[in-house]
């Protein structure tokens, strides 16, 4: 029989479909791209350097950069301009200023993040919180989100690898959601929300892919989708700004060993990865806790989800958990 289950974070009921579940294997992908090391009309690529436009940092590497931060040439936001909000009877607007940056995290066009060295993936996120940090200065912005799409089923139309950071000059309701019932579960017991379902699925031990210094890597009692994935820091705070040289280590081999398996397991599937995190200033906070969720691109919304907001997950979390953690990386 089917099974409604309810994610505590976002508080949205799923149906885990037990009786028309598919077993692990039938979502692998066959996405065998041939992707060349480098691509002349890639604007990401060394020596395309002039068709980014305003570099905001690099990292360097011997004789050439390792990772750069470009605005974004079409950004979602404007950087110029002031953030003014006006109310017209029923109609509420700000102004779109914020910031849209990208962050290009290899010079090598055909690197996935998967096969990047840990080394060189810590540099990616050391930058990843410098940007984050920087960006929370502008007092024009109110929100910050580091993402990274990979693959067209991600809404992604370069295969460079690079992330984005976009600061808002709102706080999405989505956040704000998700930190009202973070705020609501500490009124009620006292604790943080995520540091209890942290302990739980530990105890549990069935949903976990990776357990660390620093991190836990597990798939959701409540999974939205087949194989969506959560990296949780052990150590309870609400900001990625937070985190330091020994646990930017550790969640580079988590990262990279959670995209590794989906990549030898899934045979390469598309996805998304957001670092879901709150402002440096609310450090301190004893209810919010910071943490990465990645979604494999797999399946596709349906006309019941848009409709009820529902999710319909067809592969059990249990048995999702167990083959990735079968697969050696």
């Amino acid at each position: 029989m089917a099974e409604l289950r309810l994610n505590l974070i976002t508080r949205e009921w799923v149906i885990i479909a037990t009786e028309r579940a598919k077993n692990p294997e039938e979502f692998v992908q066959h996405n065998h791209r041939t992707i060349p090391a480098f691509d002349d009309s890639c604007p990401f690529c060394p020596g395309n350097e002039l068709r980014t436009p305003g570099e905001v940092m690099r990292v360097t590497a011997g004789n050439g950069w390792r990772v750069r931060v470009t605005q974004n040439k079409f950004p979602a936001l404007s950087p110029e301009g002031e953030k003014k909000r006006t109310n017209k009877g029923l109609r509420h607007l700000v102004t779109g200023v914020g910031r849209h940056e990208i962050i290009i995290e290899f010079p090598v066009h055909n690197m996935h993040t998967a096969y990047m060295n840990t080394d060189d993936l810590s540099m990616v996120i050391r930058t990843y919180r410098e940007r984050f940090i920087e960006v929370y200065r502008d007092p024009r912005v109110e929100y910050v989100m580091i993402f990274k799409n990979y693959g067209e089923e991600a809404g992604t139309s370069l295969l460079h690898p690079h992330a984005q950071i976009i600061g808002t000059p709102i706080t999405p309701l989505l956040v704000r959601n998700r930190k009202e019932e973070q705020i609501r579960f500490f009124d009620n017991t006292g604790h943080c929300l995520l540091c209890e379902l942290l302990n739980d699925e530990l105890n549990d031990g069935e949903r976990i892919i990776l357990n660390t210094d620093h991190f836990v890597a597990f798939i959701p009692f409540a999974a939205l989708s087949p194989f969506h994935t959560w990296i949780f820091p052990k150590r309870h705070c609400a900001t990625f700004g937070s985190i330091n040289d020994t646990e930017i280590a550790d969640l580079s081999f988590q990262l990279k060993s959670v995209l590794l398996k989906f990549h030898e397991g899934l045979e390469n599937p598309d996805f998304n990865y957001v670092i879901r995190s709150h402002d440096p200033n609310e450090c301190d906070s004893e209810y919010l806790h910071w943490y990465l969720s990645i979604v494999p691109r797999i399946t596709r919304t349906a006309g019941f989800e848009l409709g009820s907001g529902m999710y319909i997950n067809t592969a059990i979390p249990e048995k999702s958990a167990a083959f990735l953690r079968s697969i050696k990386v």
